[in-house]
């Protein structure tokens, strides 16, 4: 059995969860929305050679998407440049690798064409 004096400490407390869960409710919708936004993809490059068609590359667990020039995948682990020279040693050199960020510095898009696939 509940005492008076329970009852009126949850009567206190309940309006505390409800707001926890609104906020928390709140920012899932607000996160599931950013991301839905950037279609999932973290990365996104320009190949030198575009590719035929529609095709997916997997490369050191990483999935690219690319449509013609355009690729773009889900953030990996590793650093932005280390993730360029993996995609350019599978399909080729890149002209632009970007990340939410921005751009790579043209020092590192050199550094990520170095391994890029003949």
């Amino acid at each position: 059995m509940i005492s008076a004096n329970s009852s009126s400490a949850l009567r206190q407390l309940l309006p505390a969860v409800l707001a926890l869960v609104g906020t928390t409710l709140s920012f899932a919708v607000t996160a599931n929305n950013a991301r839905a936004s950037t279609g999932g993809s973290f990365y996104s490059a320009t190949l030198t050679r575009p590719m035929d068609g529609t095709q997916k590359v997997i490369q050191k667990g990483v999935l690219w998407k690319c449509e013609g020039a355009e690729c773009s995948a889900p953030r990996d682990t590793s650093r932005p440049v280390i993730v360029c020279a993996r995609l350019a040693q599978k399909v080729g050199p890149v002209t632009r690798f970007a990340t939410p960020q921005g751009d790579l510095a043209p020092e590192d898009l050199a550094r990520c064409n170095e391994s890029a696939a003949g």
